[in-house]
């Protein structure tokens, strides 16, 4: 099974819940986006919330990946960068694919969409991302092309005494 990806899809009920379902189940599961477990949809809906009004000043995009049941099965965000002389790259952030979909090439198939909208960007000439480190997510970022160009170690903690290195991705368009 194909996932079929759409850049910037209608905000509605269905996106909301399916969005916060994914981001609850990967969170749960233990995928590094930027919650801890336990969660549940509610925990997230302000930083979803962040988002939307993000996507309505333009400020973000939204890539969406559905199964072939019309499920929200996988999301990028593709943050713009304001800054006069940062506007050559974006960041990608909650990069998330429904667990039950691990292993069947659909995180590849994920990034490979996020590279194709970004390349249809005006002026675009990387992507950068950044993932939590001991989760070997460099190692999978890495296969798709992106390549290490920073690391603060310990710079994420998700409880006392335990911390993550922040690791910084980049994915060149050129």
């Amino acid at each position: 099974m194909t996932l079929d990806f759409v850049l910037d899809p209608p905000v509605d009920r269905h996106l909301r819940d399916g969005v916060l379902g994914l981001w609850a189940d990967v969170t749960n599961a233990g995928g590094a986006v930027g919650f801890v477990p336990p969660v549940t949809p509610d925990d997230i809906r302000p930083q979803w919330v962040s988002h939307l009004n993000a996507m309505d000043e333009g400020r973000m995009r939204l890539l969406v990946g559905y199964d072939a049941d019309g499920t929200v099965a996988a999301t990028a965000f593709v943050t713009l960068n304001t800054h006069r002389l940062m506007s050559h790259w974006v960041w990608l952030y909650t990069v998330m694919v429904h667990p039950e979909y691990h292993g069947r090439g659909h995180g590849r198939a994920l990034l490979a969409a996020a590279e194709d909208a970004v390349r249809a960007m005006d002026g675009m000439e990387a992507i950068r991302l950044t993932c939590r480190g001991g989760l070997g997510l460099e190692r999978f970022y890495a296969s798709c092309g992106c390549k290490e160009v920073g690391r603060v170690p310990d710079a994420i903690r998700l409880g006392d005494g335990e911390y993550r290195d922040d690791v910084i991705m980049l994915l060149p368009l050129k």
